[in-house]
Formats: structure tokens, sequence, C-alpha cells
């Protein structure tokens, strides 16, 4: 490949869930804007497939290589952190894996056991990565990284469907991010948190489903009348990844179309949402 050139040319990134999704739009940005890339998640047969995609996209990618983890577990993390020292250290980290169970209710019904996956998911996984994250960045003498956490809109409205597990887990996030970024602010590393928007994404679609009054319930919501696409929240994330955004810290970065400010939604067809790159894991069902 020619000299690296792009928003994030000789950076070191890792992304965490980067099998499909936000991840995966992710990851496909990040290359395409310079970045060595190490693609995390706990599948490796779909790491294989995702890396594959990514590959087909941008045929002359740099660096990508993928690392199986569950990151849940900090040893699994630290290995995922350090893969990248022979890289020259990490710089940016996306902090994405994450799960919402189908088990998830309210404070009568979600199991105790879906409560503790769900955080040891969704907020040890963030705190591990974090942790590691800046011992990396320290370990290289860097005076500036970038650490991104998928937290939600749920973090910040509430839901009369509620998944209460996957609530708490996302506000924990928007905590913790904020006391992450004051904390290492004058070392130069910065934490923010990604909150998207319910999104056009297999997650949330295979959940929805055929069930047209459990899609209208949320599509109601959206001044733009629809969904957003996982490369809306992808294409934040890079801002947030680059130098572009070196005084940006601390924040909950909002992606949700104005849902969170809107009363009364406007009347009209909705909007026409932009193209995912890897197309074909996003087929909104009707």
């Amino acid at each position: 490949m020619a000299e690296s050139r792009g928003r994030l040319a000789g950076k070191n990134a890792i992304v965490t869930g980067a099998a499909g999704g936000i991840g995966l739009e992710t990851c496909i940005l990040f290359v395409r804007e310079g970045a060595s890339v190490l693609m995390s998640d706990i599948s490796g047969p779909a790491l294989e497939k995702a890396v594959a995609k990514l590959k087909e996209i941008v045929p002359d990618a740099g660096k990508v290589e993928t690392k199986i983890t569950d990151v849940s577990k900090e040893p699994d993390i630290k290995a995922m952190v350090e893969h990248v020292d022979s890289w020259g250290g990490v710089d940016v980290l996306f902090n994405n894996a994450g799960i919402m169970h189908a088990d998830d209710a309210d404070a009568i019904d979600t199991p105790e056991k879906i409560w503790d996956l769900t955080q040891a998911i969704n907020v040890k996984g963030v705190w591990f990565g974090s942790k590691h994250a800046v011992l990396s960045l320290k370990r290289h003498g860097k005076k500036t990284g970038s650490i991104i956490n998928t937290a939600s809109v749920v973090a910040l409205v509430g839901s009369a469907t509620p998944q209460l597990a996957y609530t708490a887990s996302k506000g924990a996030v928007l905590a913790l991010t904020r006391e992450l970024a004051i904390t290492h602010a004058r070392d130069g590393f910065r934490f923010n948190a990604l909150c998207p928007a319910p999104l056009n994404t297999p997650l949330l679609q295979d959940w929805l489903g055929d069930d047209k009054a459990k899609r209208a319930r949320r599509e109601v919501h959206f001044p733009t009348g629809r969904f957003g696409e996982a490369i809306e929240q992808a294409q934040a994330v890079l801002f947030l990844a680059s130098d572009e955004s070196s005084f940006v810290n601390g924040t909950d970065f909002v992606v949700d179309g104005g849902m969170t400010r809107c009363y009364i939604t406007p009347e009209g067809p909705p909007t026409e949402p932009p193209k995912n790159l890897a197309r074909e894991a996003y087929v909104e069902k009707n």
C-alpha cells in the first residue's frame, strides 16, 4: 500500500463488536482513512466474514488483523490491547461490543442472570477496555488518544418497552465515560460516549421482525420518519477518533436524527437513508 493518508493516517485503532453493524461500518471507514485496525469480536466465523467484506470494499486496505475477544473477561481485553504493541501501541479504541438480551424486561421480570450478563459485557467490557487502553497509551508515551464508548439514547430518555438491564448498563457507560474524560484530560486522552438511536441493523430489525405495531411505536418518534443507519453512527465515530475532535471530551455524543429533541413529529414521507458500506448486512424487514 502507498504511504498512508487520511484522517487517521498513522493511527492504530481497535474496534470491539467489529463483525457487524456499527463496528464493521466503522472499521471500513477507519481503514479508508489510513488507520491500522484490529477487528475484535467474540465470534471467529463472524470476524472472518467481516474482514473479507472489508477487504472487498477496501481492496488496498493497510494493516487489518482480527482478535477473538470476550470483553467481559479482562485477560481477553488485555491480550487484545497488547496485540497492537508491536504496531506502536493503541491510539484509538472503540468500545462498541454489547448485548441487548431477549429476556431483558422490567424490574419484576428481568432475570438476575441476564442483569449480571448485561452489566458484565456492556459495562465491565468498557471499563476493561478503557483501563488497558490507558495503560497502552502511557506505556508507549502517547500524548494523545481517543476512546469512544457505545452508550445509547435510552440512557437519556425513558422507554415504556423496557430492557432494564440494557438501559442501566448504558447509563453506567455515560457516567463512566465522563469520569474517565475528566480524570485523563491532562494526559491528552479523550473519552466520549456515542449515543445511537435505534438503528436499521440486524440486532434491532431481527427483534422487531414483521410486527408492524411494534415497529410503528418506535418509528413515530423519529422526526426523519426512519431508523438511523449504522454508517451514520460510524461517521460520528470517525470524527471522534480523528484529531478534528481534539477539543471534544466527555460528551454524550447523540446521533439520533433529532429523536431526543422531538415533541411532535413532522408529517410526510420519511427521509432517504444513506447506503451502508456493508450493504447486504442491513436489509430492513417490512
